[in-house]
């Protein structure tokens, strides 16, 4: 039950922090400058990329946990895979945003660790 309850919160996790990806979109892009119009679509598309990213895999981890009785193949491969996907964006992260003076930027990586440890050990439940 504690193993449940933890990949709730792992992916819980993402959508909160997917879900904040969303609303300063807007903000992010001005904070580029003077770019051109197709720069700043570009920001825009993976800023929101990465909030339905984030969001797509909380849910999914979310709603495989409340649906499943029992730890199955499937359960176990959608932990696998979403543990994965989250440490990649952890490293990724890790070299690109971390480097960036802004908090928030240096705070993915983090982010990204924790709940992919969070779901990653609902693998192991019985």
């Amino acid at each position: 039950m504690l193993a449940k309850l933890l990949v709730i919160i792992g992916g819980s996790l993402n959508v909160i922090w997917g879900a904040s990806h969303l609303f300063p979109t807007n903000s992010v892009v001005k904070g580029f400058g003077d770019i051109s119009q197709d720069n700043k679509r570009i920001v825009q598309m993976e800023w929101i990329n990465e909030g339905f990213t984030l969001i797509f895999i909380g849910l999914l981890v979310i709603i495989a946990t409340v649906i499943s009785n029992e730890n199955t193949l499937i359960l176990q491969f959608v932990y696998l895979a979403s543990s994965i996907m989250l440490f990649s964006m952890a490293i990724l992260s890790l070299f690109t945003g971390y480097r960036i003076k802004f908090i928030f930027f240096q705070l993915c990586p983090l982010i990204f660790s924790v709940s992919g440890l969070l779901i990653f050990q609902g693998i192991f439940w019985r």
